[in-house]
């Protein structure tokens, strides 16, 4: 009993380790990407950065308050021959001096350059949360395609098993037309290589599941060993349209935003170089408190002040050695080349568009013929066996009817993917991942 129980545990126990991996979406792979993946995490403390920079204060429209403070203390020895012929001797005299004051400064006007540093900041806050969506984007667009590598490395595994199970039927007709005499060992030996070399390509297959699956744990930022299993297909419901896909891109692609607000901010930091040819008023204002006690002093021992200031100053350029136009004009040229930079993106994005979109209708086309192309294989292959099960054929045709459909698998799957992938690529560029 223990003979029979002992191997039957070990045949069943691959089984009972596949049922016991949880199942993994691509809504699962996505939603955990979008907590773990630490792209993500840094592009949104970059955005975190720019928001907490977008202040009043940081623009300079806000005052500035300080309260200072000294205490000075000392001790002197001192001698002093006074004009009268006097000598006066001290030892030790201690001496204080305390100083308190409280002051503000405020700038009122600056050129409007603290106004615009201020939607200088609004934007550069604005480009942040463009720059996260965008890297959201990427780095969803990273794990679908992630994803569905390993659901197509899964089912070119499914066709190297049928083909295994079709050359193993081969392997038994020959075999069986070989005991009785009516075929050359040369063919059952054909077809025994055959079938080692497809058992030698599943194995590798297999490998290459591995490494697929481990490739989309590091997009999901957690431990590379970790078994899951996938979808056994990949669903296609998706239908383009070449005219609403080129209103999107031009309103929500994240390059093409990223570089209309770079405009943007290159075009007020013109303004805000332009500022520094205005004059500059300052308002200051404060409270000071002074106190000092000298007990050797032969004139005032000890003093007490204390009262407000309030001042102002005015700052007028008059003559700069040229740097503010030298900051203009080259701020001008940034902006130049910002604008050169946006009709460049825009082309880029609109050639990736039509590029992925052309892809995609070739990938579904191809899909089709393949489609339609397996169906015969595979009936043509069937016909075969069928045919030299009654000893009407020979080894090598279905050998190459084998081959065919073989074939016909592994470029139906690819085609899958590759459709996968340029509807994934068309969704990212519009942003609608």
């Amino acid at each position: 009993m223990k003979k029979i129980l002992i191997p039957a545990f070990f045949l069943l126990f691959p089984v009972m380790t596949v049922f016991s991996q949880s199942l993994l979406t691509v809504e699962d792979a996505v939603n955990t990407a979008l907590k773990n993946n630490y792209d993500i995490l840094v592009a949104h403390n970059d955005a975190d950065i720019a928001k907490i920079n977008n202040t009043l204060g940081n623009a300079g429209i806000l005052p500035s308050v300080f309260a200072t403070g000294t205490d000075n203390y000392s001790i002197t020895n001192s001698h002093q021959e006074l004009a009268s012929g006097l000598i006066k001797e001290s030892s030790s005299v201690p001496s204080n001096a305390l100083n308190a004051a409280l002051a503000l400064n405020w700038t009122l006007f600056d050129g409007g350059k603290m106004f615009i540093t201020k939607n200088k900041l609004n934007e550069i806050e604005k480009l942040g949360e463009i720059q996260f969506k965008d890297k959201v984007q990427q780095s969803v667009y990273d794990v679908i395609i992630a994803y569905y590598d390993v659901v197509n490395q899964k089912q070119q595994l499914l066709a190297i098993k049928e083909v295994i199970s079709f050359n193993q039927e081969r392997v038994k007709i020959l075999q069986k037309s070989f005991d009785a005499g009516l075929s050359p060992k040369t063919d059952i030996l054909q077809a025994k290589i055959d079938l080692n070399v497809n058992l030698e390509v599943e194995v590798n297959q297999e490998h290459n599941i591995i490494t697929a699956k481990r490739t989309l744990n590091q997009l999901l930022s957690r431990d590379p060993d970790i078994l899951f299993e996938v979808e056994d297909s990949i669903p296609f419901n998706y239908t383009p349209d070449r005219k609403d896909l080129l209103q999107k891109l031009s309103a929500n692609n994240t390059s093409i935003q990223s570089y209309q607000k770079q405009l943007r901010i290159a075009d007020l930091t013109v303004g805000e170089n332009k500022s520094f040819y205005y004059p500059r008023l300052t308002f200051s204002g404060g409270y000071n408190f002074l106190l000092s006690n000298n007990s050797a002093s032969t004139t005032v021992i000890l003093s007490r002040g204390y009262g407000p200031l309030i001042g102002g100053v005015l700052s007028i350029p008059l003559y700069q050695s040229g740097n503010v136009r030298r900051e203009v004009n080259t701020a001008k040229i940034q902006l130049q080349s910002a604008e050169y930079e946006l009709e460049n993106i825009k082309l880029i994005m609109g050639s990736q568009l039509m590029n992925a979109l052309t892809d995609f209708e070739n990938q579904q086309q191809m899909l089709k013929i393949e489609k339609d192309n397996l169906s015969l294989a595979k009936e043509n292959l069937m016909i075969s066996l069928e045919r030299m099960r009654l000893g009407q054929t020979t080894s090598l045709e279905v050998h190459q009817a084998q081959e065919s459909y073989a074939a016909s698998l592994g470029r139906f799957n690819v085609f899958e993917y590759n459709l996968k992938a340029a509807e994934t690529k068309l969704k990212q560029l519009i942003a609608a991942l």
